[in-house]
């Protein structure tokens, strides 16, 4: 993880965020929100709430009240410890692509995913330094079947990588069976209800509805104190209004109103306020990332997260282009510099998204890396002011009409002291031309196989993964049997 030292960048007033607040407090007392889950239904009953079949409505301070048991930050503990991390605070904690049907690279093109596929982008991940968490469903690996994937999912990133991971979120079984997993891994349940093992991504229904699927992860997740990141799933003209104001308030209403049902569940639950925002392109119907309507979103719902004092989760490196192209490059950029900006607290799909979610890419995942890079050497060296930082002696030594190129301080500082690309072409173009014309896409080719190649087995305790088969094999045999 990463400590970021950038002050946020408020984009509303104090009277904004005021007005935001006030229409989602609007919403959930005039509207509500509906829940299609009958625990979430009895939970909410017996704490006194307005229901009417499956909407449920809030006040104020009922809202403030549970959302305020939130904590500020916590820990999601990692099989290394040294890559344990802190969610919230001023802290940044990175993890890749999460969700796509489809995957792709430059030789073998777009295609169905394997758990092959899976199975390399957590060895990506363990191999990167600035990819901080392996992730959850990277792709969905279509040569498993459906009903038992997740277990061979979960596994894959206990097994590849000793990094903090997610949990399945696609039914309450499927939480059930990535909390057993983890309690193997970590010495047992009250282990991992003591510092949290995995994160587990809640998508709202949006508008202002919960499905009973996820709903069912949520209750598991918060019964077993792991963190849940309740995330509305906006496309501002579609699924939200295409005020952008409005929409946040819409946002807000959705993400308070779970963070609401989690507190009920165990107060004190470590939760995270989640921002999927963007708009839809109103000539198509199609999900547009990378607009300006996606950056002010991410600065804007970070700053209501803050508002609430809640953790926060949002933008990455988004992109509806179709390949790694110059567009993919330009919209990821117009997403990650207010995600770095905005003081974002956890950042899902930070390496790897194309096609607007649809499709991971390999390329892709490298080239997201290099720019993490970047913003890590921001982060991490800053403006160095010690005496090297400042300079005085070279600047002394080459005095008025000279360079600096072969002064004592340039000789000390040259190797590390400007950052260092990863794929970048730096070179001249007679140089690049004998190196074979590399483009940026062709370089990070030879850049994941590499990363693949040169990948470092984290290893397993063969006494934790003879449990975790022997779990898994009773599971798929009832599962597999239950589906007949």
């Amino acid at each position: 993880m990463w400590k970021n030292p950038f002050k946020p960048y408020d984009i509303l007033s104090e009277d904004q965020v005021r007005q935001i607040d006030g229409q989602a407090m609007l919403i959930l007392d005039e509207i509500g929100v509906d829940f299609l889950h009958p625990r979430a239904l009895d939970i909410f009953r017996a704490a006194g709430l307005r229901i009417d079949g499956e909407r449920v409505r809030f006040d104020r301070a009922f809202i403030e009240e549970h959302v305020a048991k939130a904590p500020a930050s916590f820990d999601v503990q990692a099989r290394n410890p040294k890559n344990t991390v802190t969610i919230g605070r001023d802290y940044m904690v990175t993890a890749p692509v999460y969700g796509p049907p489809f995957i792709t690279d430059i030789e073998r093109g777009r295609r169905n995913p394997t758990i092959e596929d899976f199975t390399n982008f957590d060895k990506m991940a363990q191999a990167t330094p600035q990819i901080h968490c392996a992730g959850g469903t990277i792709v969905e690996p279509e040569n498993l079947p459906l009903e038992t994937r997740h277990l061979d999912m979960v596994y894959s990133h206990i097994r590849w990588t000793d990094k903090p991971f997610m949990g399945s979120v696609i039914s309450q079984e499927n939480a059930r069976d990535s909390i057993e997993m983890a309690s193997i891994v970590f010495g047992g349940r009250e282990e991992i209800e003591r510092t949290p093992a995995l994160l587990a991504l809640v998508n709202v229904n949006s508008p202002l509805r919960y499905d009973d699927r996820m709903l069912g992860a949520l209750i598991e997740y918060a019964s077993a104190n792991q963190p849940v990141i309740v995330t509305p799933f906006l496309m501002a003209g579609a699924m939200s209004p295409m005020g952008l104001a409005g929409t946040i308030a819409q946002q807000t209403a959705e993400a308070l109103a779970g963070i609401a049902l989690i507190q009920l569940i165990r107060p004190g639950a470590p939760c995270i306020y989640g921002s999927f925002l963007t708009n839809v392109d109103m000539q198509s119907g199609s999900p547009a990332f990378g607009t300006p309507e996606s950056a002010m979103g991410i600065l804007a719902s970070a700053q209501m997260a803050r508002h609430y004092r809640l953790p926060f989760r949002g933008g990455g490196a988004l992109t509806s282009s179709k390949s790694p192209d110059a567009q993919a490059a330009y919209e990821s950029m117009m997403c990650l510099w207010p995600t770095v900006l905005g003081g974002v607290h956890f950042v899902l799909h930070a390496a790897g998204w194309l096609e607007s979610a649809l499709l991971a890419s390999y390329e892709k995942f490298i080239i997201d890396v290099e720019c993490l890079r970047m913003f890590e050497w921001m982060m991490q060296k800053g403006i160095p002011f010690d005496a090297e930082g400042l300079a005085m002696d070279g600047i002394r030594e080459v005095g008025p009409g000279g360079h600096h190129l072969g002064s004592e301080h340039t000789m000390r500082n040259y190797r590390t002291g400007f950052y260092r690309p990863w794929i970048s072409s730096t070179e001249n173009y007679d140089r690049w031309q004998r190196m074979g014309s590399r483009t940026t896409d062709r370089v990070a080719t030879e850049k994941w196989k590499q990363l693949l190649a040169d990948y470092k087995d984290p290893g397993l305790d063969p006494a934790v993964e003879a449990q975790l088969q022997a779990f898994m094999e009773v599971r798929k045999d009832a599962i597999l049997h239950a589906a007949v």
